[in-house]
């Protein structure tokens, strides 16, 4: 019974290492995905599946887009989307893409398509958008007439994909930017404003004239104005702005010339107060110099009485004539 026992028990174990090792190797191994690949007509190796799995690559999303391509009757290798899946791309994104230009009868190599995708473009949105445009719009534009007047413009931008020119070409808000400056010249060179009003679409002629998806990765089919409305008067403005600074410099320069006076007033009325001084303090030493005089006997007696009736005869002539000039002003 012993013996029994432990065979059982060895069996039991036996099967058990089995069932674990079939399991790991089914894990490792993906049978399930060969088996779906086989009957898809993709014809790939276990082999080739374990490789993946020892250089860290998701079978599955190399095998299921392969399938994919496969049906849609892209002939692709595994080794392509392995090396677009290293890279770190999305192999899927770029399935899905080919698909779609393969559909279009759009001409798009697998390495184009894998270049744009590892650019950091949606390649498979840029095949729509070369199968199907897109309308870019553009915010409210002013730009100023020669009279003045300002217009304010919006524009829609009808694009198409260039799929040629979606690696280093340059993108949406470049568009954008070069419809905004072909915007402002056309409306700047016009004579007046209201013949921007009467005709908008000459202004989408002459703008779409100037080839501004040069460079770009896009081409564009149309410029149409959605809206056009009349803004400020940036003319009268500007006239009005310059002359209040005319009018603050003449300001400043009239209160400059006034300040220039007063200073010269006062400088004067400080001249005039010396000479005062002077005066009063020559008057003051007159006495003084004529008694000088009289003690030393250069001034006579006589002298000094004709010059105080000279002194005194002045100042009545000076009395009168300040009455007579009071009299007449009355």
């Amino acid at each position: 019974m012993d013996r029994i026992s432990n065979g059982t028990i060895g069996i039991v174990i036996v099967a058990i290492l089995i069932l674990i090792v079939v399991g790991l190797f089914f894990s490792f191994v993906p049978i399930g995905l060969w088996i779906t690949a086989y009957f898809s007509g993709v014809k790939v190796s276990i082999g080739t599946l374990i490789g993946m799995r020892l250089r860290r690559v998701s079978p599955r999303q190399i095998i299921q887009p392969l399938i994919k391509a496969t049906k849609a009757g892209l002939d692709l290798t595994t080794d392509q989307l392995e090396a677009h899946y290293l890279a770190g791309g999305d192999v899927n994104r770029v399935i899905d893409a080919l698909i779609a230009s393969h559909r279009a009868d759009i001409d798009l190599e697998f390495e184009k398509a894998a270049a744009i995708d590892l650019a950091g473009r949606d390649v498979f949105e840029a095949v729509q958008v070369s199968v199907n445009p897109k309308v870019i719009e553009t915010p409210m534009i002013g730009a100023v007439a020669k009279n003045g007047i300002e217009i304010i413009v919006k524009a829609k931008v009808t694009v198409r994909a260039n799929i040629e020119r979606l690696v280093g070409g340059a993108g949406e808000d470049t568009i954008i930017a070069r419809v905004g400056e072909g915007i402002v010249t056309t409306v700047g060179s016009a004579e007046r404003h209201d013949l921007v009003m009467e005709s908008p679409e000459a202004i989408s002629k002459t703008v779409l004239s100037k080839g501004l998806d040069s460079g770009t990765a896009f081409e564009i089919l149309s410029i149409d104005i959605a809206d056009v409305d009349v803004g400020r008067n940036i003319g009268a403005q500007l006239q009005t702005d310059q002359s209040e600074a005319d009018k603050n410099i003449a300001q400043a320069k009239a209160e400059e010339r006034r300040s220039m006076a007063v200073a010269e007033e006062q400088e004067m009325r400080a001249e005039v107060e010396k000479m005062r001084a002077k005066v009063v303090e020559a008057e003051a030493e007159v006495p003084l110099a004529m008694a000088e005089a009289l003690q030393k006997g250069t001034l006579g007696a006589m002298d000094y009485y004709t010059l105080k009736n000279i002194h005194a005869d002045t100042n009545m002539r000076a009395s009168i004539s300040s009455n007579a000039r009071n009299s007449s002003e009355e």
